[in-house]
């Protein structure tokens, strides 16, 4: 069951900097930053991922507005919606300008609330301003010393997010897990040197990745998480998955990290396949498509490098959907991308079709659609006999779970290979045209009726 992280409030008087140390936190430019006062007006809230969990984030607008319009009343309201949700506090002040009256009345106010209260003095950039936090004017009755950082900079936002997290922790509110969370979480796996962390330089927009022509620069899982139209996405970048004899061989830090990758994958909601649209395919992209087969994860192939090929035209990507549909037919379901993550050409449509193989492997289907479905396809093909003298009848089909979808087939047989394999696969095949299935894996159990089996 996924958990909320908890939630950490930025408050504070306007135009100290908050909005800069949120984006800061988030590395991205998600808050708007101005330097006219007031800017912030609702509350804004995004995911931090520090010390390998999640914590999250609320930005505030000032709370020393005059509340002389329906706008400040609102901001105000806002502001003290986020303080009574939030499990810790933090008071941002200004560095540069000294404590203002303003101050002093919110540092009761907040000291009221009951909440874990850490200070922070933002726009610390020289040697003095850092010093001055000890000063008497910065002694806040019932708080402690501000934590002085500069967020323009980035310095010391490390120290804060320490002291956040071991404080979450004394208050029995840790961050949590990536995996715990109600995001989508998206692996990306590939050989070595195909392009994965370009991938998601791309898709963040910023060199926070690692990237090399050497093979297997990234060993160690790098999360990454993005909000999008209030959707989390958690992407995770994999090292490069070669084959087994060669990892065995390599050993230490190689196949350990391999072994990383096999359990990530099981964790994922999505992983995406990344292959190198300039080279053929080979032994190791067909070992990952068997593996991904049975991971349980729905899937991407992104045909990377998408730039190198030449004569690019709708006739080149359908010649090859179907190579790759002949070489790896284990994912035949899986749609096909083809981009750039070098010139980023096409990147930005990649998060429509996770959101459309998430959702395929989410779906629940009714008892009475599947029963007109095994009707209408029977009707179209009649059952085929497998290992047995009869052909079986086909009693019943039901949806028993989802992520991924898996299917009861009730037989009326006295074994259940009395149906034909190339049937069930016929089945398979029509539940996904009917359904509109693809990116997801999804499972067909053969079950025989109870009162035949006795």
């Amino acid at each position: 069951m996924a958990q909320h992280p908890p939630v950490v409030a930025l408050i504070g008087r306007t135009n100290v900097g908050k909005s800069t140390i949120f984006n800061r936190l988030l590395e991205t430019q998600k808050a708007l930053v101005s330097d006219v006062a007031g800017t912030t007006r609702d509350r804004n809230e995004g995911d931090c991922l520090w010390r390998g969990r999640i914590i999250r984030l609320v930005d505030t607008g000032g709370m020393d507005v005059d509340m002389k319009n329906e706008m400040e009343v609102s901001i105000l309201k806002q502001s003290q919606f986020a303080i009574d949700r939030a499990d810790i506090l933090l008071f941002v002040v200004d560095a540069k300008s000294g404590a203002m009256p303003q101050e002093r009345a919110l540092a009761d106010h907040i000291r009221e609330s009951g909440k874990p209260v850490i200070v922070v003095a933002n726009k610390a950039e020289k040697v003095a301003e850092r010093l001055s936090v000890s000063n008497a004017e910065w002694q806040f009755p019932g708080l402690t010393e501000p934590l002085p950082i500069s967020a323009a900079r980035g310095n010391g936002l490390g120290d804060l997010l320490d002291q956040v997290y071991d404080k979450l922790e004394e208050i029995g509110k840790p961050a949590v897990d990536p995996f715990e969370t109600d995001a989508i979480k998206v692996a990306v796996i590939g050989k070595p040197n195909v392009g994965k962390s370009t991938l998601l330089n791309a898709i963040l927009g910023e060199e926070r990745f690692i990237t090399s022509p050497i093979s297997h620069t990234t060993r160690e899982p790098n999360d990454m998480l993005i909000t999008l139209d209030d959707k989390r996405y958690l992407f995770i970048d994999t090292a490069g998955m070669r084959k087994q004899g060669k990892v065995r061989k390599a050993g230490g830090l190689e196949e350990a990290a391999v072994r990383r990758n096999e359990h990530i994958v099981k964790m994922a909601d999505v992983t995406i396949l990344v292959m190198d649209a300039s080279q053929p395919i080979g032994n190791q992209e067909k070992t990952l498509a068997g593996f991904l087969k049975n991971s349980g994860s729905a899937v991407i192939i992104v045909a990377n490098k998408w730039d190198l090929v030449e004569d690019k035209n709708t006739t080149t990507m359908n010649r090859f959907r179907e190579y790759f549909s002949g070489m790896l037919p284990f994912l035949n379901w899986a749609p096909v991308m083809f981009l750039s993550a070098l010139t980023k050409q096409r990147v930005n449509t990649l998060f429509q079709q996770i959101d459309l193989v998430y959702k395929n492997r989410a779906i629940e289907i009714s008892n009475k659609d599947l029963a007109e479905f095994l009707k209408e396809v029977q009707t179209r093909h009649k059952p085929m006999i497998g290992k047995g003298k009869t052909v079986p009848k086909l009693l019943g089909f039901k949806q028993m779970k989802n992520e991924p979808p898996r299917f009861d087939l009730i037989l009326k047989a006295r074994r259940t290979d009395a149906l034909s394999v190339a049937y069930v696969r016929f089945l398979e095949n029509r539940l996904r045209e009917k359904f509109n299935l693809t990116g997801t894996p999804l499972r067909i159990n053969i079950r025989i009726a109870r009162a035949v089996s006795k």
